[in-house]
């Protein structure tokens, strides 16, 4: 901001260097505004032009380009202007030397005159502008900012926005064929065994436990006779009834 405020006092102020300098001498007690522009390319002439056909014109065009390139922050159009008055100026200078043969700066006034280096510095003061200018850096930096900052547009109807997002089964998406295994058969203990009481003596005080059943081998052995591989005995050796 600092920058774009010095460049453009300079600029301004060589702008109005340039145009205030055809109306002072230019060389031996001339005018800047008596020379012709046309005059600049095929030689410098004794004759007067117009208020529309000076070096003034020139200047007057510069100083447009000027004030333009301060409105817009443009340091290309100050730029452009201050070579226009400088470019102007040495041609001039150019062509007056052609026609009296060289140029010499007398103190009496017969020589290059203020105007000249009212001219030059107005030139120099407009580049100067221009290269102090920051331009319009700044704005575009933050009109990418901006565009970064917008918020997000939310698609249109064919391409609604939920949330979450649902993923459709697509070419790489594979889905297992083998049957599902049966469950296997429970082959422990019956859970209703555990809540049966267990059994007790009987009323004629006999034990009513179940007891595992014995096969029979054959008919019953007679007295005397010794017990089979699977009858049942009593603790002293005797036969139960």
């Amino acid at each position: 901001m600092i920058r774009n405020v010095l460049g453009s006092v300079l600029a301004l102020a060589g702008a109005a260097a340039a145009v205030l300098s055809p109306f002072r001498d230019w060389y031996d007690g001339r005018l800047g505004r008596h020379y012709r522009v046309d005059e600049l390319f095929t030689g410098i002439t004794a004759g007067r032009p117009g208020p529309l056909g000076s070096i003034l014109v020139a200047f007057l065009f510069a100083a447009v380009l000027t004030v333009v390139g301060v409105v817009l922050r443009s340091r290309l159009l100050v730029a452009t202007a201050g070579v226009v008055v400088l470019g102007f100026t040495v041609l001039w200078m150019v062509r007056q030397g052609e026609s009296v043969g060289s140029l010499t700066v007398a103190g009496d006034g017969s020589g290059l005159g203020w105007g000249v280096a009212g001219a030059a510095a107005g030139g120099v003061l407009l580049l100067l502008g221009a290269a102090v200018m920051s331009g319009r850096r700044g704005t575009g930096r933050r009109s990418v900012r901006k565009g970064h900052n917008q918020p997000y547009a939310a698609p249109g109807s064919e391409n609604p926005d939920t949330w979450p997002p649902t993923q459709e089964p697509g070419p790489s998406v594979q889905t297992s064929t083998l049957p599902e295994p049966e469950p296997e058969l429970y082959t422990g203990p019956d859970p209703a065994e555990r809540h049966r009481p267990a059994a007790g003596p009987g009323p004629d005080g006999r034990d009513t436990a179940p007891y595992p059943v014995v096969p029979d081998e054959g008919p019953a052995p007679g007295p005397g006779s010794a017990p089979g591989p699977g009858s049942a005995s009593d603790a002293d050796g005797r036969p139960r009834g």
